[in-house]
C-alpha cells in the first residue's frame, strides 16, 4: 500500500521560504525538493534582487542546495509559483517526476509544456500564495516584470 505524498506540507516549506524573500526585500517565491519518502533535500527562494544575480530564482536556489542527486525523476519539487520558462527547464533537463505548484493564476509560465511531456504537476490553487505574490506584484511592478522578461 503506498501512501499519498502530503503536497500540501512540501508546499508550506516553499511558502515559508517565499515569505522569508519578502523579509529580505526580494520576490516572494520559493521551491522546496523531497525525496520519495517526503524527506527535504533542499528549499530556497528567489534571491534576484538579494544578490542582482538574474538566475537565482526559487526553483533553482532550491536546486543548488539539494547538492547533486543520482537521479531527479523520484524527486518532487515543490514551488509557491508555476514555474517560468527557465525553471520549467530545469525540471525538464533534470527529469523531475512530479512539481508541486501553490498558484498558476499570477503566472502559468511552463505549467502545460511541463504537463505535455508527462511531468506530473499538482497544482495546489492556494489562495495564499495567489496573494502573496499579487500583493508583490501590486507594489512592484517594475521588479516582477524583470523577473518574468517582460519590459
Amino acid at each position: 500500500m503506498t501512501s499519498t505524498p502530503d503536497y500540501r506540507s512540501m508546499l508550506a516549506v516553499a511558502l515559508a521560504e517565499a515569505r522569508l524573500g519578502l523579509k529580505e526585500g526580494g520576490i516572494p517565491i520559493g521551491a522546496a525538493i523531497f525525496d520519495e519518502t517526503g524527506k527535504l533535500i533542499g528549499a530556497g527562494h528567489n534571491r534576484r534582487v538579494q544578490q542582482g544575480d538574474p538566475s537565482v530564482h526559487g526553483e533553482t536556489d532550491a536546486f543548488r542546495n539539494a547538492g547533486r542527486q543520482r537521479s531527479y525523476r523520484k524527486l518532487t519539487m515543490a514551488t509557491t509559483l508555476s514555474p517560468c520558462w527557465y525553471c520549467s527547464g530545469l525540471v525538464r533537463q533534470f527529469a523531475f517526476g512530479t512539481v508541486v505548484v501553490g498558484e498558476s493564476r499570477n503566472f502559468q509560465g511552463g505549467i502545460e509544456w511541463l504537463r505535455s511531456l508527462g511531468v506530473r504537476v499538482v497544482d495546489l490553487d492556494s489562495q495564499e500564495c495567489v496573494s502573496l505574490l499579487a500583493d508583490y506584484i501590486r507594489a512592484n511592478p517594475a521588479v516582477w516584470n524583470e523577473d518574468i522578461g517582460e519590459e
